[in-house]
């Protein structure tokens, strides 16, 4: 009997110590980290340039903005693809606003989404195939003006 006890309260410890790390991974905090950097070509022969995360595996692709608190207006996450195709993005789990822009394999923005709102699970499609996306804080791409076809340009650190 007081094996089965024993067990008992040993297998009541071990399922309240995953309870408790399941709420530590939730309140952890993710910072931004300099990878890269990126411009953008407008039209008008000017330029935006940011420092870039770059989200190139499946984990970071899967993660991207979840769980931040916020990013620099100087910043932005860049996921990369294998494959150029169709892609939607989801705001599960993401705590800021973000607009989305969506670029072809030949590095032309051809679509966007903004002022996609915080822990949204609609779906954002690209309404056009693509191979990058690029994500910064929402609003951004109305300010800077930045349009369908122009071009974008990275290099990693």
């Amino acid at each position: 009997m007081n094996r089965f006890v024993f067990i008992v309260v040993c297998s009541c410890i071990a399922l309240l110590s995953c309870k408790n790390d399941k709420k530590a991974i939730n309140q952890t905090k993710v910072f931004f980290k300099k990878e890269g950097v990126l411009t953008i070509f407008k039209s008008d022969s000017t330029t935006i340039s940011l420092d870039i995360e770059i989200a190139d595996n499946e984990y970071e692709t899967q993660t991207g903005m979840m769980y931040r608190s916020g990013m620099k207006d100087s910043q932005g996450m860049l996921f990369v693809f294998d494959d150029e195709r169709p892609r939607s993005f989801y705001m599960k789990n993401t705590r800021i606003p973000l607009d989305i822009i969506y670029i072809s394999e030949d590095k032309k923005i051809v679509s966007f989404q903004k002022n996609a709102k915080p822990f949204d699970e609609t779906s954002l499609p690209s309404n056009a195939p693509a191979k990058y996306v690029l994500e910064v804080n929402a609003g951004l791409s109305d300010l800077w003006s930045i349009d369908i076809g122009n071009a974008i340009e990275y290099s990693e650190l």
